[in-house]
């Protein structure tokens, strides 16, 4: 079964790398490796640095992210190869006026929904973890971080249901993590991770 699943997630993969839907993104579309897992990681959309190499949550940020997963027992290159590692968008939306990363569109995020939306219902997964507000805005309806941070949520596509353990994002220009309460509800967040059945399954 797994075989078959892996086999047509690296045909989706294919399919999603020619993607060139969305006149204002650059790519090519960034993905994680094309693993079946319990697990789902979805960020909000890569950056030029990502663009460059290839990978998500590549540069600054992933460090940040990595050094929490790493502190519930998984390095970076073991969850690169145990957790399937998605994105709300998977192209670089480009600079905003003022300076800092722009936030994809509506339209750029249905169009990019599609893949998405066909790699939960490949996988099946029994978590998904979004990372920062663009992405748990996909599952959850939200005003402030502090109300979805350190719980553990349902979803539900096309009758499949899910856990959601949202974290906030690790961006460097962000003191949300690093400051109360944000602070502790990222370690109640990491620790229902932890806690959680399919974490334990890669570990």
């Amino acid at each position: 079964m797994n075989a078959a699943v892996l086999k047509t997630i690296q045909q989706h993969q294919r399919l999603l790398k020619q993607c060139e839907l969305c006149d204002d993104m650059s790519g090519p579309p960034v993905t994680g490796e094309a693993v079946v897992s319990p697990i789902m990681l979805i960020g909000q959309a890569p950056g030029f640095k990502e663009i460059e190499v290839h990978r998500p949550f590549a540069w600054t940020a992933g460090k940040t992210l990595f050094k929490w997963f790493d502190s519930i027992g998984v390095e970076e290159k073991d969850f690169r190869h145990a957790v399937y590692m998605a994105a709300v968008c998977r192209c670089y939306p480009g600079k905003k006026d003022r300076g800092g990363d722009r936030v994809p569109d509506k339209e750029e995020i249905k169009n990019c929904s599609t893949w998405l939306h066909r790699e939960i219902e490949l996988l099946k997964p029994q978590l998904i973890i979004p990372v920062g507000k663009l992405a748990i805005n996909q599952f959850i309806v939200f005003k402030k971080l502090t109300e979805v941070i350190g719980q553990r949520h349902q979803g539900e596509l096309n009758g499949f249901r899910f856990d959601i353990i949202p974290l906030p994002h690790p961006s460097g220009v962000s003191t949300w993590h690093v400051t109360e309460p944000g602070k502790e509800l990222l370690k109640q967040a990491l620790e229902t991770i932890k806690q959680h059945a399919s974490w334990r399954v890669i570990l």
